[in-house]
């Protein structure tokens, strides 16, 4: 039987794996990451509910539990280049960069360095060892819930150490097996939402870091329709909460958001035809394939601009840089500079690098 450090969270997903892995004859510890100093209005902090809930779950399936802080680590190798990349005018992708930086590099290291042979966590996806020695990230049974996409910038040699027991669990049997094993966090609601900011206003969270100041919302022909608080707030393709009446100025179609000029401070909208938000490639200029990169330079995959959005199909082009050139079968809707481009086969996740630029051709 294997020594195994699972990542506990206080969700029910963690808090099954933990069990599960105790019930196979494992010697199971617990460790809650503390990564985001903060309390709420009332002077808590607002991690304690959960280390509590982790503190429940242990005792109650007899295995011992600590906290450990990596919060210096978070701030400065994900909560930084969250920021700047808002100041760009981007849309970046925190969880991923947690999984990268934090969850499977500076805990995973700790954990091996107290002895343990695994680390385990509640991802919805799967590890799969080859006999060459590399290991693959395979997709969850439950694909609703899969879970890869934030896990693309993992490496072979971190899912070498790494266990996924819920992989092939969909999370009603997750729930079940929680309410029979009465665990206390059986009917737990699932977190949503940045993991530092959880349940909170996202403006007032981000007016904090970033300076936001009133300015113009233009249309592509550089009329002023209207105004905003802070281009920063926006994201590609948002057509609610821009204050913008339908029939104002325009053609009476829905407005959404076509661009931002973080230079002028201008967020820039288009009107009815949605068209212009539709492009058939993207690139980036670095990418990490799983377990390693392709022989083949040119292959057709699936692919995901966004968590839970459906498999799309495209060609990956692998550039001398070291980035890839994805060409769509279908043209895909409000591509984001900043967000995460992730390929996969049928079976496997096989990478993915930040999307740098997107256009027609």
């Amino acid at each position: 039987m294997a020594k195994i450090v699972v990542g506990m969270s206080g969700g029910v997903d963690s808090s099954l794996v933990a069990c599960l892995l105790k019930e196979q004859g494992h010697e199971v510890i617990g460790l809650f990451m503390r990564n985001w100093k903060e309390t709420d209005e009332m002077g808590c902090c607002t991690a304690d509910e959960d280390f509590s809930d982790v503190k429940d779950v242990c005792n109650k399936i007899g295995i011992p539990y600590y906290s450990i802080d990596f919060s210096e680590e978070y701030y400065d190798r994900v909560f930084s280049h969250f920021v700047e990349e808002y100041k760009r005018g981007r849309t970046p992708n925190p969880d991923v960069l947690c999984n990268k930086e934090i969850k499977f590099d500076a805990f995973l290291s700790y954990a091996l360095k107290t002895g343990a042979d695994y680390v385990a966590t509640g991802h919805y996806c799967n590890v799969e060892h080859s006999e060459d020695g590399k290991s693959y990230l395979v997709r969850a049974e439950d694909d609703n819930k899969d879970q890869t996409y934030f896990l693309n910038q993992l490496t072979s040699g971190q899912l070498d150490k790494v266990l996924f027991p819920i992989g092939n669990i969909d999370k009603p049997t997750v729930r079940e097996l929680a309410r029979k094993y009465d665990l206390s966090t059986a009917e737990k609601k699932d977190s949503t939402g940045i993991c530092f900011i959880g349940e909170r206003n996202f403006r007032q969270f981000l007016a904090n870091y970033i300076p936001m100041k009133k300015g113009d919302i233009k249309d592509s022909e550089g009329n002023i329709v209207g105004s905003h608080n802070g281009v920063f707030y926006y994201t590609i393709g948002q057509r609610k909460g821009l204050g913008i009446g339908g029939s104002r100025d325009g053609n009476g179609g829905r407005w959404f958001v076509l661009d931002k000029d973080i230079n002028t401070n201008t967020l820039i909208v288009a009107q009815g035809d949605m068209d212009v938000l539709y492009h058939n490639c993207l690139e980036t200029d670095t990418f990490n394939f799983i377990p390693a990169v392709p022989e083949n330079k040119e292959f057709e995959c699936l692919v995901r601009i966004r968590h839970r959005q459906a498999v799309q199909r495209a060609k990956c082009i692998i550039k001398p840089d070291g980035g890839v050139k994805l060409v769509f079968e279908q043209k895909q809707r409000a591509i984001a500079e900043g967000q995460y481009a992730v390929i996969y086969d049928e079976k496997y996740c096989l990478g993915g690098g930040v999307i740098e630029r997107k256009y027609n051709q």
